[in-house]
């Protein structure tokens, strides 16, 4: 295949990331985008596979006996929220500032290119490991028709780079998400005699407990478990004592227990309540900070730290690290944006890491 230099990588990447944009990608509904991401790859002479809307590329050279590095991020969308004072499809570029705006272009739409085009560079090089590149769909409703369906069909991974906005710095820690049901009953009377048992009041002293709940064990680089309870919901009319009472509590795990070990501990606290749980398959990740792909983020003066916020990592059965351009804070946000140095310096960064490292 043909080599690139970084500067045309960069304005591949950013004629990509305006197509992007410019196509509507929400979550499951990928189905444009993919076919844009396949079209890129085979504009830069890489072959691609396809399983539903996401799409992948495995670098030329790949040997079973070699580790394998896997880059990602998702090319799907939230929809728009509103308060947009633009187009949110217009990839709209304001040359004092060097922003390009758009739906998806700070989450993760840079990310992604800048993987793309870094992916581009390293493939035509030597390497001691194999490299994968997938661009992924539904990563903002972690559906399973997007990165865990296609476990079963990737090569072997040993390790990943997931592109989002973390101003490149690396995420070694990612907090995983339980949401759970909680039920607690009671015994409805009227409300004008002393009948029946209020399940409200019995549900206020469960949610009491869960708000003041600490573990033993604390994560380094994510903290305690964090528990809300977000939403709540009882009674029929106003002059019955209400015989059940609903709520749904909110779970940020930490690496420190899996979701099904905090889950337990957290029903054994709360007798009399029943706490269901939507999921326990987003669980947190974390990567050594030792690893060779840390420990050369660190090297570029990349500060670690542990995020509070749900990727594709939490569908990996692999370590994996999280880091790209932008800001988290613009994400989901109206008037989102991207500054296209931020792209350069990515595509940098990216192929400073992946250049002759050694697993």
């Amino acid at each position: 295949m043909d080599e690139f230099d970084i500067d045309e990588l960069y304005y591949m990447a950013v004629d990509l990331l305006r197509n992007l944009i410019s196509t509507p990608s929400t979550s499951r509904n990928e189905n444009a985008a993919a076919d844009l991401v396949e079209n890129c790859f085979a504009n830069l002479g890489l072959k691609s596979s396809r399983h539903g809307n996401n799409v992948w590329a495995v670098a030329p050279g790949y040997d079973p006996y070699k580790p394998t590095i896997l880059l990602n991020s998702h090319i799907d969308t939230v929809k728009p929220v509103a308060g947009w004072t633009r187009d949110p499809y217009s990839p709209d570029e304001d040359e004092d500032t060097g922003r390009l705006y758009g739906l998806g272009s700070n989450d993760a739409g840079a990310s992604l290119v800048s993987l793309i085009a870094a992916f581009a560079y390293m493939a035509g090089r030597p390497r001691t490991y194999n490299l994968v590149m997938l661009a992924s769909a539904e990563e903002e409703v972690s559906g399973r028709d997007g990165i865990e369906s296609t476990l079963k069909v990737l090569p072997k991974i040993d390790v990943a780079i997931v592109g989002e906005p973390t101003g490149m710095r690396p995420a070694i820690a990612e907090k995983g998400l339980m949401v759970l049901d909680g039920e607690v009953h009671g015994v409805a009377g009227h409300a004008a005699r002393e009948e029946g048992v209020n399940a409200i009041y019995k549900a206020i002293d469960v949610i009491g407990i869960l708000r003041e709940m600490q573990f033993d064990k604390v994560s380094p680089t994510l903290g305690p478990v964090k528990i809300s309870v977000t939403q709540i919901e009882a009674g029929t009319q106003h002059n019955v004592v209400p015989d059940i009472c609903r709520f749904v509590v909110d779970v940020r795990t930490t690496d420190a227990y899996s979701n099904a070990d905090t889950l337990e501990m957290m029903r054994a606290r709360v007798p009399g309540c029943t706490l269901t749980p939507r999921s326990t398959r987003l669980n947190p990740s974390s990567i050594p900070a030792q690893h060779p792909i840390v420990e050369r983020l660190v090297m570029m003066g990349l500060e670690p730290f542990g995020s509070p916020t749900l990727s594709d990592q939490a569908l990996m059965p692999w370590p994996s690290v999280k880091c790209g351009p932008g800001d988290s804070a613009r994400s989901h946000t109206p008037d989102e944006y991207i500054l296209l140095s931020e792209i350069r310096g990515a595509i940098e960064i990216y192929t400073r890491i992946l250049d002759t490292l050694r697993l």
